[in-house]
């Protein structure tokens, strides 16, 4: 049971932003300290990626666990209340999210999700930008 009335709810959920999240600036820092720099919500690209390296040939999506249904992630799970509204909800969002990901691929485009829950080990994450950016296939396709 919510214990939100519909109303707060509401303004609760309409109040949550969709670009410059934490997690987004964590990830934004984490490139400009490897030097790199980079573009923001390209509206020209399919899913509009948070963050593009053209260098690399690289889309960043900084995904909300909630928002993008991971899954397999205790974040990702379907509320309890307006079950229904809050899976078909989520779901189209998990079909859009791998509709943009072909559509990038298709364009050459490498593309990376990283999510939430994974980026909040500093280690993980800085890890997982070096193995991505730096792997022979992005040096071949950045020269």
């Amino acid at each position: 049971m919510d214990h939100l009335s519909t109303t707060q709810r509401s303004r609760l959920m309409a109040s949550i932003k969709a670009k410059d999240t934490k997690p987004e600036k964590l990830v934004r820092s984490m490139l400009h300290a490897m030097g790199l720099r980079f573009r923001l919500h390209r509206k020209d690209l399919p899913g509009k990626p948070d963050i593009i390296l053209p260098r690399f040939s690289t889309v960043i999506f900084v995904n909300g666990c909630f928002w993008h249904h991971h899954e397999g992630c205790k974040d990702g799970r379907f509320p309890q209340t307006n079950r229904k509204f809050w899976k078909d909800k989520l779901l189209a969002n998990v079909a859009r999210d791998k509709e943009a990901v072909r559509a990038l691929e298709n364009m050459g485009w490498h593309v990376l999700t990283l999510w939430e829950c994974q980026i909040k080990d500093i280690n993980y994450l800085e890890r997982r930008l070096f193995e991505e950016l730096y792997s022979e296939r992005s040096w071949c396709e950045a020269d």
